[in-house]
């Protein structure tokens, strides 16, 4: 990154960061009471994007500080 984050930077990327977390969290739990395997297919896939935008996410902030 150039520099640093303005601070309405960072809480945008943590505004997102938290909005992936529950997203990772609903799939997660959805996941157990759904019956469709194309349903349950596209939650595995959700899961699996949204925990690889978390990690970069927190990159991006760790690398700010």
């Amino acid at each position: 990154m150039a520099n640093q984050l303005a601070m309405h930077e960072k809480l945008e990327v943590h505004e997102v960061l938290l909005f992936k977390t529950a997203c990772v969290t609903k799939s997660t739990a959805m996941l157990e009471h759904v019956e469709d395997s194309a349903l349950k297919k596209m939650l595995k896939d959700d899961i699996k994007l949204s925990t690889k935008a978390i990690k970069d996410l927190r990159a991006v902030l760790e690398e700010d500080q």
